[in-house]
């Protein structure tokens, strides 16, 4: 779930909420009971999920050649040429 950021316009309390994207956004401050208004942010950046960096190349070989271990981090040859993270 992203977080969003807003700003009351009443009493300028900054607000941080942990919501669905679907979701209405906030209107009421729940300090002063003002209006919100949602920040633009930059955002969180992006999550790189499993062994970042370790994958096969583009051919789907086992990488152990290159780069001396294998798309999935064993330290010796691949049972399975272009397995990603299966061990």
């Amino acid at each position: 779930m992203p977080t969003y950021e807003y700003l009351c316009e009443g009493c300028g309390a900054a607000v941080e909420r942990r919501q669905g994207m679907m979701d209405p956004p906030l209107t009421v401050c729940p300090h002063c009971g003002g209006p919100l208004k949602r920040l633009i942010s930059g955002g969180g950046g992006f999550i790189v999920k499993g062994s970042a960096g370790r994958h096969p190349d583009r051919s789907g070989a086992c990488s152990f050649a290159d780069a001396g271990t294998t798309c999935c981090g064993r330290p010796d040859p691949c049972e399975h040429p272009g397995c990603g993270a299966r061990r």
